[in-house]
């Protein structure tokens, strides 16, 4: 089952909205630090509800970490952010992809943005002069288009 990971997470509930995301649609969750809270934050276990049992999550140290992990287990990043030219439904989704979104209250830095292949940067289209959704909305909206192509695949 595909991947989803958070680049510097900063906002609890959005975090805990995605945690309730994973563990309903199977996926596994990367929170790349540094977060601007603690898992133990009492807005994110509210937004999660008793989700995060269920939910596999692992943190990476820093985004090299992150990478390293994606590389070793041969992992597609396909970069989610408002700055990409292909719009989401325009690619075909793969259970070995992990779908990266970057943090709620900075866009995501150049550096970062040059690793990710531009064919793997992924756009959802908003009306003009709109910047960008609600992260964990942004997260749904592309996750379940990724478990549609893979016809609702049950597991983790």
């Amino acid at each position: 089952m595909f991947n989803i990971a958070l680049l510097w997470p900063q906002i609890p509930p959005n975090t805990g909205n995605i945690i309730r995301l994973c563990a309903n649609i199977g996926c596994h969750l990367h929170l790349i630090l540094p977060m601007g809270f603690s898992l133990q934050d009492k807005q994110l276990r509210r937004a999660g509800l008793d989700y995060h049992d269920l939910t596999h999550i692992t943190q990476h140290q820093n985004f090299d970490a992150f990478m390293r992990y994606v590389q070793q287990h041969q992992r597609r990043p396909l970069l989610c952010t408002s700055k990409a030219g292909q719009r989401y439904d325009h690619v075909t989704f793969q259970a070995s992809d992990t779908l990266l979104f970057g943090p709620e209250t900075i866009e995501i830095p150049q550096t970062i943005m040059s690793m990710i292949p531009e064919k793997d940067r992924l756009r959802i289209p908003m009306q003009a002069g709109a910047r960008c959704l609600n992260l964990a909305n942004a997260v749904s909206v592309i996750a379940y288009e990724a478990w549609r192509q893979m016809d609702f695949i049950q597991g983790k």
